[in-house]
């Protein structure tokens, strides 16, 4: 980056007050850090910078080409010039920043949260929270220790569906008890990419992290990571973990008793090795009665399901949403770009209920800061650690190629050492996500 700007920016947070964990007063800024900011980040920056009282202090990359793009873009919409960092931890040490918003790489959430937390800040990070099992148990136990508000990045929890839940729990299609998350999005090959020296000005240690020692490719790099074990969890937790989410929270159900997945990598012979093509299945003991739900991830050519992205003019090539089955008809929910559910009621599915609401998770996060309530987060860590639980389980059944008996007490796969192994990856040192937070 600009020496001169990291220069400045150093000097504000070497000079930097001590700063309240409450803000004093619903009309003080809010001073907001943005981490991770070449994809998804982008979008928190956009979010952000319109917002009332809520400056956007600080920005964070280990790209330096994506970190001087982005405190760029903030100037040209008529913000003051905010701090760069390459690395989180110096930014964390600014004591005059109020909250983190997190969109690195899934690999890196969960630490960086865990750190966050220890600086005293509050969070907003991307789905999902953790890279595993054992990380969305940390990631919780940070924030409850700490007690700091960390909201989830499952913007459907601010959107309609939550309208939609709601109607769910009014009996508005009987008795719920099945629901099937949809994730159809058109992916193309990633071809091979061969060993190449780090781009200048990429701190590919950082970027790396946790996850172990790798010769940099472009493929294990920008977006493309999401294909690779040690950095993502396939399309299942990339675009799948906000239909699993919406489909858990209307079923009303937590952890599954039963999983068990099939899949592969079909048609294409690239470097990816998640798969791109999978269907998981989950039984739900809710109170002795059974529920169960369905996840399916396609990556080509597909049908629509229940009509979802189907309208208007020009026919959508992606399907994602979530549908409801219950004793008086289904209801689909879009993903949260589309941000509508419809019903369908009796065996002549007329049309029931409808709703369009794309809400705002961002601005539902900063109105939590200003009230310091818990109980106003839309989408709280708690509940995207236990749907971001689904996404690993599902994975770890796909890997093994067998079914999965969990128990939520003990938190582990009854009788499946080698499923249990799997709950926790090894850290690249000084990396760690510590046993105790």
């Amino acid at each position: 980056m600009n020496r001169r700007h990291f220069l400045m920016s150093s000097v504000a947070a070497g000079t930097a007050a001590l700063r309240s964990s409450s803000l004093a007063s619903p009309n003080d800024t809010v001073r907001v850090a943005c981490v991770g900011v070449r994809g998804q980040g982008r979008a928190h920056i956009h979010h952000y910078a319109p917002m009332d009282n809520v400056e956007i202090a600080a920005i964070c990359d280990i790209d330096e080409s994506v970190l001087n793009a982005r405190l760029a873009d903030v100037e040209k919409l008529g913000k003051k010039r905010p701090a760069g960092y390459t690395d989180l931890r110096k930014l964390l040490e600014d004591k005059s920043i109020d909250a983190i918003s997190i969109a690195t790489p899934n690999h890196n959430h969960t630490l960086q949260v865990v750190w966050a937390c220890q600086a005293g800040k509050d969070v907003y990070v991307e789905k999902p929270c953790s890279h595993d099992m054992f990380e969305a148990r940390q990631i919780v136990a940070a924030a409850q220790k700490y007690d700091r508000l960390v909201q989830h990045g499952t913007n459907c929890r601010s959107g309609i569906a939550r309208e939609a839940v709601q109607k769910l729990r009014e009996g508005v299609i009987g008795d719920v008890y099945m629901a099937r998350g949809l994730c159809f999005k058109w992916r193309d090959t990633i071809g091979r990419k061969p060993v190449e020296p780090v781009p200048a000005g990429v701190h590919y240690d950082l970027w790396l992290g946790p996850a172990p020692e790798h010769a940099f490719t472009r493929n294990r790099f920008h977006y493309n990571w999401h294909w690779f074990w040690d950095y993502g969890n396939g399309d299942l937790g990339n675009q799948g973990i906000h239909q699993v989410d919406v489909a858990r929270w209307g079923l009303g159900v937590k952890y599954p008793a039963k999983i068990s997945a099939i899949g592969g990598h079909f048609m294409f012979d690239d470097d990816q090795e998640t798969p791109n093509t999978l269907t998981a299945t989950y039984e739900f003991d809710d109170n002795g009665k059974k529920k169960f739900m369905e996840f399916e991830v396609r990556h080509w050519i597909t049908n629509h399901e229940a009509g979802i992205n189907e309208t208007g003019e020009k026919k959508e090539i992606n399907t994602v949403g979530a549908i409801f089955y219950g004793s008086k008809g289904y209801m689909a929910v879009t993903d949260e770009d589309h941000a509508t559910y419809y019903t369908f009621l009796g065996r002549e599915q007329q049309p029931g209920p409808s709703g369009h609401d794309p809400g705002n998770n961002w601005a539902n996060f900063i109105d939590a800061l200003r009230t310091r309530k818990h109980s106003d987060l839309n989408a709280p860590i708690e509940e995207g650690a236990i749907s971001t639980t689904l996404v690993h389980l599902a994975n770890i059944s796909y890997r093994l190629g067998r079914t999965l008996h969990f128990d939520a007490d003990s938190y582990s796969c009854i009788g499946d050492e080698e499923a249990n192994a799997m709950f926790r990856r090894k850290y690249r040192e000084p990396f760690v996500v510590p046993e105790k937070v």
